[in-house]
Order: structure tokens, then C-alpha cells, then sequence
């Protein structure tokens, strides 16, 4: 039954929330909830954020396995799904920072693993030629850390590369060596800012590792940057 309330209410009065006769009524809060409160509002985006990464994460999952999807969509929805989950490894770090530094812990990481699913993620949506060549190799460093790095350097590559980029993983000297060369036009050539920026990142991420990067020009005409982990081969 409709109050007379509601129904003399103006036709453009705001909204009304009611209850059935005998229920509790819901505590609902002010609107302006998180207007002062920066880290409310933080936290709230945050929470919708993850919320939507899931739904993707979901329905790429359902279309991986879906029985009217080719081979090639399908490597290109394992590629998203590889992504959206990198996406909230990095949101579970922010969190984490936030609520107090804590470094995470090296594992044992198969680089060239890790490394091989970041180039076939960029070559599934990439017009450019993307190759990758690899042996196995480890180095001890937290996963997301060296995904954060490899990306840098494979997305300052792939921004400035004509035509090819190639990926090479490798064990030398005692070193895990990831290293990407372009047919760019190299360092000192055009606006650098993206690119330093970038490789600032992967210098401090590598060098809390006792990790090098080595910046020079190679055989494609353009940069070669490699990312030097001390070797993890023998446990």
C-alpha cells in the first residue's frame, strides 16, 4: 500500500528509502562521507577497482575456455588474463605500501618464464615484430618487482622501435641477463622523458636486488638495455 505521503510528495522530490512496517531500518551514510576523508575515498576507489579487475578476470575466464573461441582469440584471452592479474598484484602492492613498507621477499623466479608471457602478451597486440629467444634461467627477486621492470624496458623499446623488437633471456657469467634491442633511433635521439623515467624505475627495482642495467646501442640500430640479476640456477 502507497502512504498518502508518498503520494502528495512533489513529483520532483528527491528519492525516499523505506522499510517494511516492523523491519529495521538500514544505516545508511551521509553522502558526503568521504569529501573530508581522502583516505575513505582512496580505500572506496580502491575497492571498486578490484572489484572490476575481478569481473574482467572472470569473464576472460569464461571466454578462455569457451568451446566457439579459436585457438588464436584464446591465446589472446590468456594474454589479457595474464595482464588484468599483473594489474592487481600491483594494486595489492599499493595497499600494502600504504598501510606500511614492506618489502616483498625475493623468490626464486624463472625469469625467462616470466619474461617469455610479457613478450607474447606485446606481440599478440603489437603491429611490430616481437622476437624471443631464451634458456632457462632464475634469479632471486620479487616476481612483480621483475615484471614491473621487464615491462619498462619492453614498452620504452616497443614506443620508439620501428619496425622489430627482440627479447633475449640468458645465463652469463654468473649473471640472468635480460636483455632488448630496437631498430629505434637509440638514446640521445628525440624526447627522452618517457624513456627515463622508465629506466629509473627498473634501476631502482633491479638494484634492490643487487641487479645492473646496461644501457648501449646494438646491432638493429637502436638501444640495447639489458637487466643483469645475479644468477639462481642451483638452489
Amino acid at each position: 500500500m502507497i502512504s498518502a505521503q508518498a503520494r502528495s510528495s512533489p513529483p520532483n522530490a528527491p528519492a525516499r528509502v523505506s522499510c517494511v512496517a516492523g523491519t529495521a531500518m538500514p544505516e545508511i551514510p551521509p553522502l558526503d562521507t568521504e569529501a573530508g576523508d581522502p583516505s575513505l575515498w582512496r580505500s572506496r576507489i580502491r575497492h571498486d577497482i578490484r572489484h572490476e579487475l575481478g569481473t574482467i578476470i572472470m569473464l576472460a575466464s569464461a571466454v578462455a575456455v569457451s568451446d566457439d573461441v579459436g585457438a588464436v582469440s584464446r591465446e589472446r584471452v590468456e594474454a589479457l588474463l595474464g595482464e588484468t592479474r599483473w594489474l592487481d598484484h600491483l594494486l595489492r602492492q599499493l595497499e600494502a605500501d600504504e598501510e606500511g613498507p614492506v618489502p616483498a621477499g625475493p623468490e626464486r623466479v624463472r625469469v625467462d618464464e616470466l619474461v617469455g608471457e610479457i613478450a607474447a602478451g606485446l606481440r599478440l597486440s603489437s603491429p611490430r615484430r616481437i622476437g624471443y629467444a631464451a634458456g632457462p634461467a632464475w634469479a632471486h627477486i620479487a616476481p612483480l618487482a621483475l615484471w614491473r621492470a621487464v615491462r619498462n624496458v619492453l614498452d620504452n623499446a616497443h614506443r620508439i622501435a620501428r619496425d622489430r623488437v627482440e627479447v633475449r633471456v640468458s645465463v652469463e657469467a654468473g649473471w640472468t641477463v635480460v636483455q632488448v634491442d630496437d631498430d629505434g633511433p637509440g638514446f640521445g635521439s628525440g624526447s627522452s622523458g618517457l624513456a627515463s623515467l622508465g629506466l629509473g624505475i627498473v634501476n631502482d627495482l633491479i638494484s634492490e636486488y643487487e641487479g645492473l642495467i646496461e644501457i648501449r646501442r646494438c646491432e638493429l640500430g637502436g638501444a640495447r638495455v639489458r637487466i643483469l640479476l645475479p644468477s639462481a640456477d642451483r638452489p
